[in-house]
């Protein structure tokens, strides 16, 4: 049986190949973090990312955990990272492209159905 860990990078590995994001080189790491599930960093200029999931998942949040979901989430901020790069070169202010791309993400969840 897989652990959280390995079904996350599995989850991930999937997403990214089905949106063919092939050309990223892919960090993963477990460690714990601040008011997240999961979240992601990308490198367009080196096409590398690094893709964390939270060890230390707080009591309240147990409930909510879902491994799958937040890998899918994680691959789909990693979609749309050109777009994100390229319209943080405008005079946009972060906090707004930050909300657009979240908002983004959440529809395309919506869209693109869980396998079973």
């Amino acid at each position: 049986m897989m652990n959280d860990f390995e079904l996350f990078q599995s989850e991930f590995k999937k997403w990214q190949q089905r949106f063919g994001l092939i050309g990223y080189t892919i960090h993963f790491k477990h460690e714990p973090m601040d008011n997240s599930f999961a979240d992601i960093t990308t490198g367009q200029v080196c096409m590398s990312a690094t893709v964390r999931l939270n060890s230390e998942l707080p009591e309240k949040d147990i409930l909510f955990k879902d491994i799958k979901r937040d890998a899918k989430h994680e691959a789909l901020h990693l979609l749309i990272h050109e777009l994100e790069a390229r319209a943080r070169c405008r005079y946009v202010s972060p906090d707004d492209i930050y909300e657009s791309c979240e908002g983004l993400v959440n529809k395309l969840m919506k869209l693109i159905p869980e396998e079973e």
